[in-house]
């Protein structure tokens, strides 16, 4: 299901104490807050004001009718009077959807000439949300805690922004990954527990083998490649006269998307040293799945792929860019010093800054004919790079801050595409953080999805979050993570 699929729903808590007059109008409210909210345009998904609870019972149907509810993404909660917190502990405790304390009132300032003991009888969200954040901390919940005016943008935006994280979790939950073959050969990084990740993040992650690929890519038709090409024409540049070459990897994507659709995967990894009855490692293949919202992962890199799937699904309806990258080389010149990331052939061309070229060179490895790619640069801006590993017994999420750049050179024999980027908090002590955290030479890089987002998705998903920032030294991040990995081997 897409993004604009999903729903949230808007719980508010009160009690009985007040009476029916304040109940009504603490619905009322509810519903004007709901109204304006999804009207503000800072909302992907639809929020659905549900209830007012005022008991341990109501608050436990609810609860259960949202863990149950397919389109519901999560729930997110405001208590607008008072509402005892042990009303809620059967609830919450019983919650597997998402959820968000939005910390709000109604009123934006304090009327000085109006405040009397009704007007703090009715108005008392800051007494009622911190008695519900108790329990949150109480109950070690996993949450968002979001605090603000429910008109101030900021405050809308971020809600918006926990929105795609939430749906990320219910993506990961259904998401299948089509593995053609196993992984490149000695590789440690893109090993992983397949059984661990499935119980901690759903993923569903299995093999087929890359000749029953070659059997579907010869029951392709010719009239099919020929609308893919039509396809290619009107969004990429044609800069090779092979066409047997592009035709040949228009077969490989419509033989990998008729495998992928048929067993309801959104993402896929090959290797390059399986590519047994293929003539071509798939380029231009690979990256126009990319840029349909296929998570991909070369050299076999399963969850790579899937963080792609994932990342790409968060930043539905965006336009800056989501891409399977890899770390390349490193310009280490005393007055300016960026990283290059490209890889072989498959960089997406959902983060190109003018209309890619289709090329054709030889890749240098892999022993087959010279595949077809999609050459561009990536355009510049802040972006993150995330990368998922397995510790062993958990599973970590590392995640940096970097301001992709115009390239500061041409480089015109570099026939793949490319995104040059300044890593945080500088490029030496940006390497030392990332490789001392353990994170892979794959990653995703993504200009539309920020480091908050990926927090709340992994605090979501009860897996450890690194995050690389401006502010980062390797001695604080060492520090860290030592604690870090004493907490976890308590859990």
């Amino acid at each position: 299901m897409s993004l604009k699929n999903y729903e949230f729903w808007f719980v508010v808590g009160s009690q009985f104490l007040y009476g029916q007059e304040v109940l009504d109008t603490v619905a009322a409210r509810a519903a004007q807050m709901v109204e304006e909210l999804n009207a503000s345009g800072n909302l992907p998904c639809r929020l659905v004001y549900k209830c007012t609870v005022k008991t341990n019972d109501e608050c436990t149907d609810i609860v259960r009718q949202a863990n149950y509810e397919p389109t519901c993404a999560g729930v997110i909660t405001w208590c607008h009077t008072f509402s005892p917190s042990k009303m809620w502990i059967n609830g919450l405790s019983n919650l597997s959807k998402p959820y968000c304390h939005l910390a709000t009132q109604y009123h934006r300032e304090i009327p000085n000439e109006e405040i009397d003991m009704d007007f703090m009888n009715l108005n008392q969200a800051a007494h009622g949300d911190r008695e519900h954040g108790f329990i949150g901390a109480r109950l070690r919940m996993p949450r968002k805690v979001i605090a603000g005016h429910w008109q101030d943008e900021s405050v809308q935006k971020r809600l918006g922004r926990w929105m795609r994280a939430a749906y990320g979790v219910m993506f990961s939950r259904s998401l299948k990954v089509m593995r053609f073959g196993d992984n490149m050969r000695e590789v440690a990084v893109t090993e992983g527990d397949k059984v661990e990740v499935q119980a901690k993040l759903g993923w569903q992650v299995n093999t087929w083998p890359v000749g029953k690929l070659v059997e579907t890519m010869q029951s392709i038709s010719e009239s099919e490649i020929d609308a893919l090409i039509a396809t290619y024409g009107s969004q990429y540049d044609f800069a090779s006269d092979n066409m047997d070459c592009i035709r040949y990897q228009a077969r490989e994507e419509l033989a990998m998307k008729k495998m992928l659709d048929a067993e309801g995967c959104k993402a896929f990894s090959n290797t390059f040293q399986d590519l047994y009855g293929m003539k071509q490692l798939p380029g231009l293949a690979s990256q126009h799945l990319m840029q349909l919202g296929y998570g991909y992962g070369g050299e076999g890199d399963w969850k790579v792929a899937a963080m792609t799937a994932i990342l790409k699904a968060m930043s539905e309806g965006q336009t800056g860019g989501t891409t399977f990258m890899e770390d390349y080389t490193y310009h280490l010149a005393n007055d300016a010093q960026y990283s290059l990331g490209a890889h072989m052939l498959e960089v997406c061309p959902s983060v190109a800054n003018d209309r890619p070229r289709i090329e054709v060179h030889p890749l240098g490895i892999g022993d087959r004919e010279p595949p077809a790619r999609l050459v561009f640069e990536g355009h510049s801006g802040p972006a993150i790079v995330v990368s998922l590993i397995d510790m062993g017994g958990r599973l970590r999420l590392i995640c940096q801050d970097i301001n992709c750049v115009d390239p500061i050179m041409p480089m015109p024999n570099l026939p793949v595409a490319r995104v040059m980027w300044q890593a945080k908090p500088d490029l030496a002590t940006g390497i030392e953080a990332w490789i001392t955290a353990g994170g892979a030479h794959h990653t995703v890089l993504s200009y539309d999805i920020c480091a908050e987002q990926m927090r709340d998705w992994a605090r979501m998903m009860d897996i450890e979050f690194v995050h690389i920032t401006d502010d980062t030294t390797v001695a604080s991040l060492e520090h860290d993570l030592f604690l870090s990995d004493l907490t976890w081997k308590l859990k």
